[in-house]
């Protein structure tokens, strides 16, 4: 009989990337990982496995296919600042106080992220159906800075300052720190409010 704290399956390869993660967080990890440094298309569900250090069926036991590992990972990126601009009508702030604040908190959310699966909102397949929940999410953000920033040309324009620490996480050998550069994306985001 087996103890209740014992493990399924087999043994992982090496260390786990994770100590306190769950087996889909590590492969949402490892995959986050590959996607950024390597490519969507170049990165295959075995070297996920791989780099995981379990068996490619055991990836497929938590996630189908890999545009559903791709999906959680770009949803992850979007749902945190949905649910804080949610949360911002509660705070009693102003527009612009709301602003600044959802701004830093997406900055935030963009910075703080282990890799920088952000980088993948480009792909062509985003466009696809496997990808229709991230999109829907992504939009619900849009329309929180175009309702914050007065319209929809300054949202848009806001939104695209945001994300465009996502480039400079790529192309930046060193970034400023996390703080200093969410209050000057906030302050400029304020700033485009009143162009």
């Amino acid at each position: 009989m087996s103890s209740p704290t014992a493990s399924v399956g087999r043994p992982r390869s090496g260390a786990r990337r994770l100590p306190t993660g769950s087996a889909r967080d590590e492969i949402l990890d490892a995959a986050a990982e590959l996607f950024a440094e390597r490519g969507y298309a170049a990165t295959s569900t075995r070297m996920i496995a791989e780099m995981v250090g379990v068996r490619q069926a055991s990836l497929y036991y938590h996630f189908k296919t890999k545009e559903q590992i791709l999906a959680e990972l770009l949803e992850s990126t979007v749902r945190p600042s949905v649910d804080y601009a949610s949360s911002l009508p509660e705070q009693g702030l102003d527009p612009a106080e709301a602003l600044r604040a959802l701004v830093r908190y997406d900055v935030g959310v963009l910075l703080g992220a282990r890799w920088n699966a952000g980088i993948l909102y480009a792909l062509p397949e985003i466009a696809t159906e496997p990808f229709t929940r991230f999109r829907a999410e992504r939009e619900r953000l849009r329309l929180a800075y175009r309702r914050l920033a007065g319209g929809d040309v300054p949202g848009d324009l806001v939104l695209g300052l945001v994300e465009s620490v996502i480039g400079m996480r790529r192309d930046l050998a060193t970034l400023p720190p996390h703080e200093e550069l969410q209050e000057a994306v906030a302050t400029a985001a304020l700033r485009l409010t009143t162009l």
